[in-house]
């Protein structure tokens, strides 16, 4: 059975995410901050008739958190088939460029950037072990320098109040899928970002258009592409996206 990491994965995008990878029969690990909250989405999902899941405390903001849930996960498991970093902060609103403070530039980033980064580099060995090693990162539309830049865009101006410090924590996590890609070309790795479309959840007070569903759906799609899948790019439901 091949197994799977999900960072953030008690509620939201993550915790549909980790139920439909279940019903595709992968064994999945939930990774959440919240000790509680984790158990009880594990708990929620096998009174949904899925037994192939466990919990896996992990705060992607601290270091320690991290090495210690990678610790535990290599005495459980001898590889790591997919990685999805779907952990992620809002930061606090509003994000005007010109006024929002730099502790929101750094909170953000502590979990959004620094904490992803740490995650990848922390599970890579166990990653590598796998015949077919997946990584997703959870993305956003809002992280497309490309399309934030051109006037034209649908969303050019709906966009903007997020786009200062989450949007540019995506946009950094974009770089670094390319930059990871990039070093792992000539490995059997399959390294993308997926952006869920604007879902409602409890992360944005249930304001999305897409239900978690459908959020998921791409995350899905990207965590069990073939071998012949692609690497090193940006996605969603719709087709690739602009960087």
């Amino acid at each position: 059975m091949k197994s799977v990491l999900i960072t953030g994965a008690n509620r939201g995008i993550g915790f549909e995410t980790a139920k439909q990878m279940a019903a595709l029969g992968y064994f999945v690990y939930l990774g959440s901050r919240d000790k509680e909250k984790g158990e009880n989405a594990v708990q929620h999902l096998n009174e949904m008739g899925y037994s192939n899941t466990a919990f896996l405390q992990l705060d992607i903001s601290d270091s320690a958190s991290i090495e210690g849930a990678r610790i535990e996960l290599e005495g459980k498991i001898g590889a790591l088939d997919v990685l999805i970093n779907n952990a992620g902060i809002l930061g606090d609103m509003p994000q005007d460029p010109s006024t929002t403070s730099i502790e929101n530039y750094r909170k953000v980033f502590q979990t959004n950037v620094f904490g992803t980064i740490e995650v990848t580099q922390q599970f890579l060995g166990l990653l590598k072990k796998s015949d077919a090693p997946i990584i997703v990162y959870v993305s956003s539309e809002v992280g497309s320098l490309s399309d934030n830049a051109d006037p034209n865009w649908f969303k050019y101006d709906a966009v903007k109040p997020f786009f200062a410090v989450y949007g540019a924590s995506k946009s950094t996590i974009n770089a670094f899928t390319i930059a990871l890609a990039y070093e792992l070309r000539n490995t059997k790795f399959k390294i993308n970002s997926v952006t869920p479309g604007h879902t409602a959840t409890e992360f944005n007070n249930y304001k999305g258009t897409k239900t978690v569903e459908e959020g998921a759906k791409p995350i899905v799609r990207f965590a069990t592409l073939p071998d012949d899948g692609v690497s090193g790019k940006f996605y969603g439901e719709e087709g690739e996206i602009n960087w």
